[in-house]
């Protein structure tokens, strides 16, 4: 084809294709995006990368994988690493060395590699990255040491290994061109000190920049991402291949700075970078040609276990010597390292410079690199999660409600749902509502919801859901704009409260409230009176004799439908605007009024 338009219009929707169809079938989006990549690539030869984007390419993928390191720094906290800093620092130093050493002497004696370009594979496939790391982690869900420990390693020893490659680089090219040693050793350390000053400035006074609002809202997201680009370039001018190292430094500082809010920010880089990643999967994999795949064989294959079953094990468990990390947690981080674009990216770009410069077998670090890519991708994938669940340091699916209210609404509600499997927490600032939910055997959070504490002290392993029913519509609406991203707009619900049932003028716009909960008639004010007129919620299983229709029609209008669980307990809510169809094994979870003949509790709250 040569409708160049055409064909990138193709690649974006072969991206949300792979995304949406590995989101369905809850596997690692990269293994289709790679898969993607291959069959319109080597395999029927429908994209030329090459011919389309031609010396655009590189700036591209660097520019790319650039915005995609400062996105994952950004979610780096200081707190979350607190009692495994250790750790981390010895995989991205400790483990990186191993890593490259064993690599590199083990594709010396499989594969016949020359023992200079022996040590620079080694250090190409020595990294992890957050291009595959955290993707693979959300559909794992281990522990959150785990997960913190993986998180930060995969974006930390990105940078850092590419700055091994480059030392590596560097010595080979100064080899070649009679410069001594010293030479690599000092462009080694002024990356470092380059990328280090450069991306704490830039960090520093762009989040004081943001701390005095100094921008408006609508340009905050976009001018930070003209000054990470900046920041990346400016590196680089100041010292090649320092760039990645400073953007990753300006994320660490942004995301540990008090008061900057870097939220809309971080929402804005991960769309752009989940973007970027699919972009650049399929099109770094289509650049391969069938003689690539073509030579590959037993010796390829034999490193690829020798890396996933010894190498991968002995650095974590090297690294992890004096480690409080039990043994269950040590096996998954041992048997989780996927090799990420950054290494696909820059081994492209190294092994252009080597072949130019006339290094036997400069060629062979493409297709080699990409072989241990997709390899550890598809083993892990399939193997990680499983052993994760085996060894019990998997998260439960989040299928629990975090409930923001812990009054005689709540208190029902959760009593419910907890009776019927799935976890809640109770989050208020009223003391007694509290003392109540605590007396009732429920998990509570006493404070605000939406507060820096209930950021750092809420455990919301095994919630997936909100549910809103303050009586007050203000914090019911900050707490759906808190959650929404991180549960899913769809997964969010409020109660109505009787202003907003009342008049237009007082009702929550739309796109800052959650789903209506229940009937669009249900305010907090009639759900809390009819609880205290003795209404209880109750759970009935349906049957072929005992349908929904015949459920309601017994109970009539006494009866208003919360929940409803399937025969494979997942549990769905009910909405205004919901078409739920109840099917013989369902349980529905009603609140349920009193028959006239039924005696009415005491109970009462405000």
């Amino acid at each position: 084809m040569h409708d160049i338009t055409l064909i990138l219009v193709y690649v974006g929707i072969i991206s949300l294709v792979s995304q949406w169809l590995a989101w369905r079938i809850k596997i690692p989006a990269i293994l289709l995006l790679l898969l993607s990549g291959l069959i319109i690539g080597p395999v029927f030869n429908f994209i030329d990368v090459d011919h389309i984007f031609g010396n655009l390419l590189f700036p591209f993928v660097l520019l790319s994988v650039a915005i995609i390191l400062f996105e994952g720094s950004l979610t780096l906290k200081w707190r979350d690493i607190r009692e495994h800093g250790n750790v981390v620092r010895n995989l991205v130093t400790i483990g990186l060395l191993v890593t490259w050493v064993l690599t590199a002497v083990m594709s010396h004696f499989l594969l016949e590699l020359e023992w200079s370009i022996a040590w620079l594979f080694g250090a190409l496939v020595s990294v992890t990255g957050p291009t595959v790391i955290v993707p693979m982690l959300r559909t794992i869900r281990p522990n959150a040491s785990i997960a913190n420990i993986l998180r930060w390693e995969g974006i930390l020893i990105d940078p850092l290994g590419a700055l091994l490659v480059v030392l590596v680089y560097e010595f080979l090219i100064a080899s070649t061109a009679g410069y001594p040693l010293m030479h690599s050793v000092l462009a080694f350390f002024k990356l470092l000190g380059v990328g280090g000053v450069a991306g704490a400035a830039a960090g520093y006074l762009w989040g004081l920049l943001l701390r005095n609002h100094s921008l408006p809202e609508h340009l905050r997201s976009f001018a930070t991402l003209i000054m990470v680009l900046g920041i990346f370039v400016f590196a680089n001018q100041l010292q090649e291949e320092s760039g990645l190292f400073a953007v990753t430094v300006m994320g660490i500082w942004l995301a540990n700075m008090e008061d900057v809010d870097i939220q809309d920010i971080l929402h804005f880089k991960e769309t752009l970078s989940a973007l970027l990643i699919s972009a650049l999967f399929i099109l770094l994999a289509a650049r391969l040609t069938p003689g690539h795949l073509q030579g590959i064989g037993w010796s390829e294959v034999t490193l690829l276990a020798v890396l996933i079953l010894v190498i991968r094990p002995f650095s974590v468990f090297v690294s992890c010597i004096k480690a409080t990390l039990g043994w269950r947690e040590r096996m998954v981080i041992a048997s989780l390292a996927p090799r990420g674009i950054v290494a696909a990216a820059v081994a492209a770009l190294v092994a252009i410079r080597l072949t130019e410069a006339g290094l036997p077998q400069a060629e062979q670090l493409v297709p080699l690199t990409f072989f241990v890519i997709i390899g550890t991708v598809i083993i892990y994938s399939l193997v990680t999660a499983p052993l994760a669940r085996v060894l019990g340091v998997a998260e439960p699916e989040p299928r629990g409600f975090l409930i923001v209210g812990a009054n005689i609404i709540a208190r029902a509600i959760a009593a419910a749902l907890d009776e019927a499997g799935f976890r809640t927490i109770l989050a208020d600032s009223n003391r007694e509502y509290i003392k109540a939910a605590r007396m009732d055997g429920r998990t509570v959070f006493y404070g605000n919801p939406v507060s820096e504490e209930a950021e750092q002290e809420l455990d919301l392993v095994g919630i997936g859901r909100l549910l809103a029913v303050s009586p007050d519509s203000e914090l019911n609406s900050l707490a759906v704009l808190r959650y929404r991203h991180e549960f899913g707009r769809n997964r969010v619900y409020t109660i109505q409260t009787e202003n907003e049932k009342s008049s237009s003028r007082h009702k929550t716009a739309s796109k800052l409230r959650g789903n209506i909960f229940a009937a669009d008639d249900l305010t907090y004010k009639k759900f809390a009176s009819l609880l205290s007129q003795g209404a209880e919620i109750r759970s009935t299983r349906l049957s072929e004799d005992f349908t929904f229709d015949d459920y309601m029609k017994k109970n009539g209008k006494r009866t208003i439908p919360l929940f409803a669980i399937t025969p494979d307990n997942r549990l769905r809510v009910f909405v205004p605007s919901g078409n739920l169809t109840l099917t013989p094994g369902w349980t529905v979870i009603s609140l349920v009024q009193n028959a006239p003949e039924d005696t009415p509790k005491e109970e009462t709250e405000s």
